[in-house]
């Protein structure tokens, strides 16, 4: 994604885009991001360079912000996608100031607010899937017992 030129002779874009302190070189998606933003983002099949290119101009138009509970991760795209992301340092570059350039690895898309409305706050949504899977769990291990 960084150092794409542009039309004339020249003029590049920037080559990182900073969120959070953090000078975001390159997007990454996880297998486990591909499937997730499958199932709860998108509406049509869509393949992996569309997903980062859309982040790439969200990150470059100001659209992503940090979630309200910084502890997960958790940013939200449009006022509306929450992802949660984490940033590994890029080796042997930096940027012209002489701050490290990142990676911005995306994790995982937890949904949209306006679908999903638990969302909202991220501490009971997960101590929401927590109890469930254990609940889930719990009821299998009844079944095999049998």
């Amino acid at each position: 994604m960084h150092g794409k030129g542009m039309e004339s002779w020249g003029v590049y874009e920037p080559f990182h885009i900073v969120l959070n302190n953090y000078g975001i070189a390159d997007i990454v998606l996880t297998s486990h991001a591909k499937s997730r933003y499958a199932d709860r983002i998108a509406q049509t099949d869509s393949g992996n360079g569309e997903v980062t290119a859309w982040l790439w101009q969200a990150l470059k138009q100001n659209r992503v912000r940090p979630y309200s509970s910084s502890e997960y991760n958790a940013y939200l795209v449009d006022n509306d996608t929450v992802i949660v992301a984490d940033f590994t340092p890029v080796e042997g570059i930096s940027s012209f100031s002489g701050e490290p350039l990142y990676v911005m690895v995306i994790v995982s898309f937890l949904g949209k607010i306006s679908v999903t409305p638990q969302l909202r706050d991220l501490k009971k949504y997960y101590s929401w899937l927590h109890h469930s899977r254990r609940i889930k769990l719990s009821k299998k291990r009844r079944r095999r017992r049998k």
